[in-house]
């Protein structure tokens, strides 16, 4: 009979290890990634394999090892809970203009939840310990230049966008601007990362700023509605203007390209409604310190504002009144997949226009008198050229 207990127990035993022995560690799959960096403040994202709870760790860029001590935690939350998901977005507040800061993305699995008890598994985070930890700048609009590149319409095609961002000394970079179209369509997250994601957290994302400007694309497929989960996911919307150095940035949402009613969107989108709402928010947009202030404006869409379609003609009548009044610099787009410059006056246009094509790179920088644009193709080689100057009144 004590024979037969002993077995008995030792096959529970078996049972209950054999769960824990096959399971896999809770890893960081996906980023992070810097979202929405300004002034003061930065919001970093990444994505696990296990449903868990996401926390930042940061630390000053003050020369100590990161564990010299005990590092601030900022977990995502949401109404005072923290979330569990396999998506996490934390927005880290409080910081310091031009100022560079360490960090550590954290993970913990949870397992289970028993009534009001959490049971939790392994934790995940990202290597400080055999490499630099990973690191940011924020943005300092008394800076007295700023460097950027834009690239669009990359359609998932990453050995394109390595050859792009290949092109550029990241340690000079400012930022990135994607300007749309950086998948065909959304069908799942794993398209989303594999398309071109992966591949920017690969090659720059988690150091430089991004700011991603939705195409057309990008509002189609399941995965549409679940965009900002993932891009600007502290935003109120998709829409939004920040400043770096001498030039105020204003991003605009050009929504789809055909009406609202057409059989290919099934009856799921809104977007001239959308477009209005956004109209709104950009009259005043305009008329803020932000932008007036600032040496260049620069605008940024995907869609430019003609063509003739439905989404490019709501552009025009809603946007570009308010942006002929408002004077900016330039506006950069794509969706064209082919490169065009526009000088002020062209196509209702008060101001210089460029399209930017699915193989050229855009590269700018400024200082308080000029903004210089150069466009490149694949091979590194100087395509196009705009100087922007302004003179300086000394009172």
């Amino acid at each position: 009979m004590k024979q037969k207990l002993h077995s008995f127990l030792l096959l529970l035993l078996v049972a209950w290890a054999l769960p824990a022995v096959g399971q896999q560690k809770i890893r960081i799959i996906h980023g992070p990634y810097l979202q929405n960096v300004d002034s003061h403040e930065a919001t970093i994202v990444w994505v696990t394999d296990k449903p868990s709870v996401g926390w930042l760790e940061m630390a000053p860029d003050d020369k100590s090892h990161f564990y010299a001590q005990e590092r601030p935690k900022i977990f995502d939350t949401k109404i005072g809970i923290k979330r569990t998901s396999t998506l996490h977005a934390v927005k880290v507040s409080g910081l310091q203009p031009g100022t560079c800061y360490r960090y550590r993305a954290c993970a913990q699995e949870v397992l289970e939840h028993r009534g009001n008890q959490v049971v939790y598994g392994s934790t995940a985070s990202t290597d400080v310990y055999g490499k630099a930890p990973l690191s940011f700048r924020t943005l300092d609009p008394q800076k007295s230049t700023v460097s950027f590149a834009m690239l669009n319409d990359i359609h998932g095609r990453n050995e394109v966008l390595e050859q792009m961002v290949g092109q550029c000394d990241l340690k000079q970079t400012d930022l990135f601007l994607f300007n749309g179209d950086m998948v065909s369509w959304s069908n799942d997250q794993e398209q989303l990362f594999g398309g071109f994601m992966d591949k920017a957290v690969e090659l720059f994302a988690g150091s430089v700023p991004m700011y991603y400007c939705r195409g057309n694309h990008e509002t189609r497929g399941p995965m549409a509605p679940s965009f900002q989960d993932y891009f600007n996911p502290k935003k109120e919307e998709l829409y939004y203007m920040f400043r770096q150095g001498p030039v105020c940035f204003v991003i605009l949402d050009c929504g789809e390209d055909k009406p609202d009613s057409d059989v290919e969107y099934y009856g799921i989108t809104a977007y001239d409604d959308y477009r209005t709402q956004q109209a709104r928010w950009l009259e005043e947009a305009l008329k803020s310190d932000l932008y007036r202030e600032a040496p260049f404006k620069v605008i940024v869409c995907h869609m430019p504002p003609f063509g003739g379609w439905h989404g490019e003609l709501d552009i025009a009548q809603k946007f570009i009144p308010l942006l002929n009044e408002a004077k900016p610099d330039v506006y950069l787009c794509g969706h064209i997949h082919r490169y065009s410059r526009h000088e002020a006056g062209e196509e209702g246009v008060n101001f210089p226009l460029i399209v930017n094509s699915n193989n050229t790179l855009l590269k700018a920088k400024a200082d308080d008198k000029s903004l210089d644009i150069r466009i490149y193709d694949l091979n590194g080689k100087e395509t196009d050229r705009l100087l922007i100057e302004k003179t300086i009144f000394s009172k």
